[in-house]
């Protein structure tokens, strides 16, 4: 019998993560676990096998929380170092498949993949020491929607200051991090949506990530049952913001897992 679709946030927070290196404000001191946010990324248990969205710093941290034996693939919203930096952290995957891990992504993304982790692909690499090297394999996307391990996955275009980015839309549940603008043509793809996860950084505004207001009003234009933030910054305590956020809307924490129906 196959299993359900969820998709679990490993990590909710910005960059740099909370608690902040050196900071001793009220969240980043906070005994709150839901305080404690780990670089952003996603966990999507699918019919045929697990897959991630984004492959942060601390990815081998996230996959030992959430008990993970196998990650077959990896899809990629853009290539800034905190969503692609835990890339190695796949290699004992393909060792144990026996077969590469699949990574889905735009070109810019694999342009920059193959320089930061140029090693995974070099082919002079000498025989004795091929065995070490991570097993993967590009798969080129865009904006049609393609199948990964019994799903459809939907991307969606977003935009993260000027750089163009992806969300990713499964089944009713749609995964939006890293972005501070929504094209219009993107919005229709956003409508009868059981669960959105969103960008909102912090209350004040940002040149490329929504602030809290900004992603309401996104929120009230496509009307989702359920939101969800991320990408949250130390500025937002857990349960202080949500006392002042609307009816079905949260800051989500890391380890909240969501089913995709």
């Amino acid at each position: 019998m196959a299993r359900d679709t969820t998709i679990t946030l490993t990590g909710t927070g910005t960059s740099v993560g909370v608690p902040v290196i050196g900071c001793d404000c009220a969240v980043c001191t906070s005994d709150n676990a839901k305080n404690r946010r780990l670089r952003s990324g996603a966990l999507v248990r699918a019919p045929e096998g697990n897959f991630v969205i984004d492959t942060s710093p601390d990815l081998r941290q996230q996959l030992l929380r959430e008990r993970v034996r196998l990650v077959h693939a990896a899809v990629f919203t853009h290539s800034h170092a905190d969503h692609i930096f835990g890339l190695d952290d796949l290699r004992i995957f393909g060792h144990r498949l026996n077969a590469p891990v699949r990574l889905y992504c735009e070109e810019p993304v694999e342009r920059q993949l193959r320089t930061s982790f140029n090693y995974a692909f070099d082919d002079n690499v000498e025989p004795a020491h091929r065995f070490a090297l991570p097993r993967l394999q590009f798969e080129r996307i865009g904006l049609d929607p393609f199948q990964l391990l019994g799903l459809s996955v939907k991307p969606l275009r977003l935009l993260h200051g000027r750089l163009p980015v992806l969300g990713f839309r499964i089944n009713n549940v749609a995964y939006c991090t890293d972005t501070s603008g929504v094209p219009h043509e993107t919005l229709p793809m956003l409508e009868h949506l059981d669960v959105l996860i969103l960008d909102a950084l912090r209350e004040k505004p940002h040149p490329t990530h929504f602030s809290i207001d900004q992603a309401l009003a996104v929120v009230e234009q496509v009307k989702p049952r359920q939101t969800y933030f991320t990408h949250i910054s130390c500025r937002l305590d857990h349960e202080r913001t949500n006392t002042r956020l609307p009816k079905d809307v949260e800051l989500a924490y890391d380890g909240l897992t969501i089913s995709c129906g």
